[in-house]
């Protein structure tokens, strides 16, 4: 459990990922170097100033504050592969719970969100400062 979540909010997570598929950093990372990858999205839940900060090469952003809102116009095909992630793969799990509960069959939240693709060493763009 990681430092500052409830025990209320772990409880939470740990229900949404009974429902929910997680995709480990390795698995992210040979999907985005797929030359074939025309239905993949990863997507950054976090919110926008996480997002200019730093952010996975190749990711698109829709913060978890209007996810459910504005998914269904930025990505309308409910079939598509989404791979959802935030700082440590709480709020992913959470919104990927949601989005199949909107219709979206192929979900997953990258788990251990940023922070475990971070420790892989793999690509990320920052901002200029």
């Amino acid at each position: 459990m990681s430092k500052g979540h409830s025990e209320r909010f772990i409880t939470l997570v740990n229900d949404a990922k009974t429902r929910i598929d997680e995709i480990s950093p390795d698995e992210v990372k040979d999907k985005l170097d797929d030359d074939n990858k025309e239905d993949f999205v990863l997507l950054d839940v976090r919110e926008q100033d996480e997002w200019d900060k730093s952010h996975i090469s190749g990711a698109e952003y829709l913060g978890k504050g209007i996810l459910e809102r504005d998914v269904e116009e930025e990505y309308p095909n409910t079939d598509s592969e989404i791979v959802l992630y935030c700082g440590g793969g709480y709020r992913s799990a959470l919104a990927a719970d949601n989005l199949q509960k909107m219709g979206y069959t192929n979900v997953k939240s990258l788990k251990g969100g940023f922070r475990s693709w971070t420790q892989a060493g793999y690509p990320i763009e920052k901002a200029d400062t």
